[in-house]
């Protein structure tokens, strides 16, 4: 597939390039990008750009997984990443520190979302490692339902198993569960 630009009236979506390298290194600094995602640790410069280059590109090219940039509305700074993998209907996300709070993430979720549904999937699952209540918030809000705690279908930073929070959000909006969201959520 080509890749394809979103937009909100907060946000916009569109493919990282090697001109957001010092974006995504400066970003995966963050203590807590780092705690709650694999990326590799130090991050350097020249994991941007495998990135980029392996990830991104092919990602796009064989249809697996969809990868955007998230910029406010009107900037081409990239304060954050959003991807769409395809085998499992599965959101993944991190965002820049000056970033958070400002609304963008819900936007892009969103996006996603609203994109994914226009595109025929019938649900979108979102997981997060058991204590991340940054993100289970941003799924919380997005509309999606707290489907359990298990198993996470991304292994953690070493390759072995973790814990996380799941959930569901239907096209036809329809809960996917009625199970209490984490307290700490």
């Amino acid at each position: 597939m080509q890749p394809v630009t979103l937009e909100s009236a907060r946000v916009r979506l569109d493919v990282p390039t090697r001109a957001d390298t010092t974006a995504i290194t400066d970003a995966c600094q963050d203590p807590d990008v780092v705690r709650w995602t694999t990326v590799p640790t130090p991050y350097r410069e020249q994991d941007a750009r495998t990135f980029v280059d392996a990830l991104v590109g092919p990602g796009w090219a064989s249809d697996r997984e969809y990868t955007w940039a998230i910029r406010r509305a009107g900037s081409t700074w990239l304060e954050g990443v959003i991807s769409y993998r395809t085998a499992g209907r599965d959101l993944g996300f991190w965002l820049a520190p000056p970033a958070r709070g400002a609304g963008l993430m819900h936007d892009a979720v969103e996006l996603v979302v609203q994109w994914a549904f226009a595109g025929g999937a019938p649900d979108v699952y979102w997981e997060c490692y058991a204590g991340n209540t940054a993100s289970a918030a941003v799924a919380r809000a997005a509309g999606f339902s707290f489907t359990g705690t298990g198993t996470a279908r991304i292994p953690d930073r070493d390759g072995g198993p973790t814990t996380a929070w799941t959930g569901l959000r239907r096209s036809d909006g329809a809960p996917a569960s009625d199970l209490p969201w984490p307290s700490a959520s």
